[in-house]
C-alpha cells in the first residue's frame, strides 16, 4: 500500500510538472512560425508553429513572433500588446474574403497597460476579395500605439476595401514607415477615430499608396503628419481631410489622381509636388501654403492655397 501510494504522488508530481511545461510554452516570450510548422507544436524555434494565430495563443503579452523561413502564415486577430517581426523573411497572409490583421484593443486585457502593437516587415495579399488589410478598432486609450514598418499591402475589393483603417474610439498614436498599399477598391490609408472627441495622432513616413479611391483620409480628430510619401494612381483623391481633420504634408508628391488635396478640414503643404492630377487642388476647408510647394500640370488648378502667414527670421511663417 505504501509503494502504491509513493507512485501515485509520482505520478501526480510528473503530471504537475507537464502542466506546468506546457503552461510555459503557452507563455513564452518568444515564438516561431514557419511554413512546415504545426499549430499543436509549441511554437519554439526547434518546434515552430505553422500559423501567426496558433502562435499569438503561445505567445506571452509584450512578447514577439518571429518568423524561421518564408511562408504563408495566416490573417489574425491581436487581443493583446506584441510584435510580429520577420524581418529579412518572406512573411505573407493571404485575406481572401476577409481582414488580414485585426488589431481588436476591446479584446485587450486590464493588465496590458502598454496597449502597443508592432508590425515588422509583412506581405498581406487579399486576392481582389480581401476586406480590409490590416484593421485597427475598439475602445483604445490615448497612449495605446500601433506601429507598422516595412509592410505591403495589396488586393482588397471587397466590403469596404481599404488598405489600412484606423478606427478607434479612445485615441492614441498610429506610426506607419516604409509601407505600400496597393491595388484596393476603397482607401488605402483611413484614419477616422469613431468618436468625434477621439484624436488619434498619425505620422507617415515613406508610405505609398497607388491605384485607390482615397491615398490616405482622415476623419475628424485626425492629427497627422505625412513626410517623404506618394500618392498617386488614385480615382478619388491623392490626401483627403474631413472636417475638424488636421494634416501637415512635407517633402511629399500627389499625383496622377482624381484631385491632388481635398480638404475639408486643414491640410499644410511644404516642400511638395502636387502635379498631374484631374484637379490640383479642392474643398471647402483650408489648404495652406508655405511658399515653398509646386503645384503644376494639373487639368484644373482648383483652389489656390492659402499662404502660412508672414516670414519671420526666427520662426519661419507661422
Amino acid at each position: 500500500m505504501k509503494n502504491l501510494s509513493r507512485w501515485l504522488r509520482l505520478i501526480g508530481t510528473a503530471c504537475l510538472f507537464s502542466v506546468l511545461a506546457t503552461s510555459a510554452y503557452a507563455q513564452a516570450s518568444r515564438t516561431w512560425v514557419s511554413g512546415v510548422g504545426d499549430d499543436a507544436n509549441p511554437c519554439s524555434r526547434t518546434a515552430p508553429c505553422k500559423t501567426f494565430a496558433g502562435a499569438i495563443s503561445k505567445t506571452a503579452l509584450n512578447g514577439e513572433i518571429n518568423c524561421l523561413d518564408p511562408g504563408g502564415f495566416g490573417a489574425v486577430t491581436i487581443t493583446k500588446s506584441i510584435t510580429i517581426d520577420c524581418h529579412e523573411i518572406f512573411a505573407s497572409i493571404l485575406n481572401a474574403g476577409t481582414n488580414g490583421i485585426n488589431i481588436a484593443f476591446d479584446s485587450f486585457g486590464g493588465g496590458d497597460t502598454r496597449k502597443t502593437v508592432r508590425l515588422r516587415n509583412l506581405s498581406l495579399n487579399g486576392f481582389d476579395t480581401g476586406l480590409i488589410g490590416i484593421r485597427i478598432f475598439g475602445a483604445s486609450t490615448s497612449t495605446s500605439a500601433v506601429f507598422i514598418e516595412d509592410c505591403l499591402i495589396d488586393g482588397d475589393f471587397g466590403g469596404s476595401a481599404r488598405g489600412i483603417s484606423d478606427e478607434r474610439s479612445g485615441g492614441g498614436e498610429l506610426s506607419l514607415s516604409h509601407t505600400t498599399v496597393r491595388d484596393v477598391g476603397g482607401t488605402g490609408i483611413l484614419i477616422a477615430p469613431s468618436s468625434g472627441s477621439t484624436t488619434i495622432k498619425a505620422t507617415l513616413d515613406n508610405v505609398r499608396v497607388q491605384n485607390a479611391n482615397f491615398g490616405v483620409a482622415v476623419g475628424g480628430g485626425g492629427r497627422v503628419s505625412i513626410t517623404n510619401s506618394v500618392f498617386s494612381g488614385n480615382t478619388g483623391a491623392g490626401i483627403e481631410a474631413d472636417p475638424s481633420a488636421q494634416v501637415g504634408v512635407d517633402y511629399s508628391v500627389s499625383t496622377n489622381n482624381g484631385t491632388g488635396i481635398q480638404s475639408a478640414g486643414t491640410i499644410l503643404l511644404s516642400n511638395t509636388d502636387v502635379s498631374f492630377n484631374g484637379t490640383g487642388v479642392s474643398g471647402a476647408g483650408s489648404t495652406v501654403s508655405f511658399g515653398n510647394n509646386r503645384i503644376f500640370g494639373n487639368t484644373a488648378t482648383g483652389n489656390t492655397p492659402v499662404a502660412a502667414g508672414p516670414v519671420s527670421d526666427t520662426f519661419g511663417q507661422k
